[in-house]
């Protein structure tokens, strides 16, 4: 009868586990990986990763997608760099307003005023949280590369 009860107990505990981890574990599909649709090479990452409501935005740069470089105007690379942030968060339906953090890095911190005047007409219902980092140098000489989360509300 002890060893029928014991048996009877670790099965009720075997199946008590599985119905935990399985309601834990994410349902299939529920990763996605989101790229551009110009993007045609193989660089070892994704231009974002959405799992759930929540998308992870890999680090870009701004570079002129007519002349493949880095724009030497500031300004345009700042817009270049957002509109891409932009255009993948409205791939998942997203706004800028979904952005919930932000990270920015910059090897020349003199352009925290140029960046903030144009990273401001992004938002509509307030900012994100951010951190506006000091880096050394960037791929390609970019002046920025900026990474995100968002949360679709």
């Amino acid at each position: 009868m002890k060893r029928v009860l014991v048996a009877l107990l670790s099965s009720v505990v075997v199946v008590a586990v599985a119905v935990v981890l399985a309601s834990a574990a994410p349902e299939p599909g529920g990763r996605r990986n989101i790229n551009l649709p110009e993007r045609t090479d193989d660089r070892p990452f994704s231009n974002a990763v959405l799992v759930g409501d929540t998308l992870y935005l890999s680090g870009a740069l701004g570079i002129d997608p007519e002349t493949n470089a880095v724009p030497k105007d500031v300004e345009k690379e700042i817009r270049i760099i957002l509109d891409g942030m932009k255009r993948r968060l409205e791939m998942v339906d997203m706004t800028m307003d979904d952005l919930v953090t932000v990270q920015v890095f910059c090897p020349d911190l003199s352009l925290y005023g140029q960046f903030n005047d144009v990273y401001r007409t992004y938002f509509k219902d307030g900012f994100p949280a951010r951190a506006f980092i000091g880096s050394g140098p960037l791929l390609r000489g970019a002046h920025f590369e900026i990474m995100g989360t968002a949360v679709k509300q």
